[in-house]
């Protein structure tokens, strides 16, 4: 596992990590001759048996997750602990695993594993932890407990289940999705003070030892919308570079606990068709090639074009990094034919933390086509029907705006589609240019 990058120190002031479990805390560290406060028993009955919830972590992105471990990082190789180096955790199909070596032996554990090496036991005070390369269970002082997945061969390092940590060491875990890492604090726990013998001694109850309060961290949105007006330039048959008014609508969302998530682009654009011809009369005209490869004119009109974008797509890096497959289809008002097409492309969704995140999308449709027929009863090809086609590429990028504890957001960015003509196209198209909007997320 490579090392991460060292987190600093005064990163986790603000951590409030969640207790996950402590009833073996007291019997690791000093043996079974010692009683528990957390566990209550009496002598008739012996150490109660606690029922540990599994934690709940939200929902981390999958990959390798820095560790923060009793306010400093450590180095993840086996036998090899440094200060100022990072542990790393593995977080797959959102269950988060940590190195069981590394940490065990960090927390004062002798580690060792059998021949065939895959079968690990850590030892500490009389008290053993095993666990075995690809079992679903945790064997605690010969009692076996149920694990939800197994432990794990990764990059040569064998990586357990968090839950290993809460049960056997009364480790406190918690993910921070702030800071983007893996908290573990571990605090062994001292002997209560002893008091002087009395003539007359009695026995105190145990005092139980505060528990932190987790503090609850908000979950990862699963969904925004998006609304934002534009200042762009369009290029076609009927306008020469002439600022369209264009209006964008987005809608994304991401699947909990799957890593597809869908997206929808829509995009309109308004102009007014050149001016590039005016009769004697005064009357202005616009006049525009024709897709049978002649001239024509019209009177200078109000255009409007929209396209319509739909996507499937699957995650493939964290943070929020998807390839996906895209279905798109035009129309206009002054006739010509629908264009429908499948693509492909790439997309950064927007983070939507505090703060300021980065997004980004490329879609490319090699071939969106449509049948237009020739209305024109002057024209030599009037009621002939062509097959239109042209080459689509979609881009976008930008930058959202986000505020602590509202769901509305700002954002803004260029965004354009270039049309290359295919097949009777008269020419190719260019809509682009900045906007700006706001957004809700979910």
């Amino acid at each position: 596992m490579q090392a991460w990058r060292s987190v600093p120190k005064t990163a986790s002031t603000a951590f409030s990590p969640r207790l996950v479990a402590a009833p073996l805390l007291a019997l690791f560290l000093f043996g079974p001759g010692v009683g528990v406060a957390a566990a209550a028993s009496t002598p008739a009955q012996g150490p109660a048996a606690v029922a540990v919830a599994s934690p709940d972590f939200g929902n981390p992105p999958s990959g390798e997750i820095p560790i923060l471990y009793n306010d400093h990082t450590v180095y993840a190789k086996p036998d090899v602990l440094k200060q100022a180096r990072v542990l790393a955790a593995l977080v797959k199909d959102g269950h988060i695993y940590v190195p069981l070596r590394s940490m065990f032996e960090q927390m004062g554990a002798t580690v060792s594993a059998s021949a065939d090496g895959k079968t690990v036991t850590a030892v500490k005070s009389g008290v053993s932890v095993s666990v075995t390369l690809g079992q679903h269970e945790v064997v605690i002082n010969g009692e076996t407990r149920p694990l939800d997945v197994p432990p794990i061969l990764y990059k040569g390092i064998l990586l357990v289940p968090v839950r290993v940590l809460s049960e056997a060491l009364g480790a406190y875990v918690e993910w921070v999705p702030s800071q983007r890492v893996v908290v573990v604090r571990y605090i062994p726990a001292t002997p209560p003070p002893v008091a002087p013998p009395t003539p007359a001694p009695t026995a105190a109850p145990p005092i139980p030892t505060p528990m932190p309060t987790a503090v609850p961290t908000p979950p990862p949105y699963q969904g925004f919308v998006e609304a934002a007006i534009s200042a762009s330039k369009n290029y076609n048959e009927f306008s020469a570079g002439q600022y369209c008014r264009s209006y964008l609508v987005s809608a994304a969302y991401a699947f909990k606990n799957s890593p597809f998530a869908v997206k929808v682009d829509y995009r309109e654009d308004a102009y007014v068709t050149s001016d590039n011809l005016t009769d004697a009369y005064g009357n202005h005209y616009t006049r525009f090639a024709t897709i049978d490869g002649g001239y024509a004119l019209t009177p200078v009109f109000l255009a409007r074009q929209s396209s319509l974008d739909a996507r499937l797509e699957y995650q493939v890096a964290a943070p929020r990094i998807y390839v996906g497959v895209g279905y798109l289809q035009t129309s206009t008002n002054y006739g010509y034919p629908h264009l429908n097409g499948v693509g492909v492309g790439i997309e950064k969704l927007p983070d939507l933390r505090r703060g300021i995140n980065f997004y980004g999308s490329a879609f490319y449709y090699p071939t969106a086509s449509g049948n237009y027929t020739v209305a024109d009863a002057a024209s030599p090809n009037f009621g002939k029907t062509y097959r239109q086609q042209y080459q689509i590429t979609k881009y976008d990028v930008g930058l959202s705006l986000i505020f602590a504890h509202s769901p509305v957001y700002l954002y803004g960015g260029f965004s354009g589609d270039q049309y290359t003509a295919k097949q009777n196209a008269p020419i190719g198209q260019t809509h682009n240019g900045p906007y700006v909007g706001l957004g809700v997320r979910f």
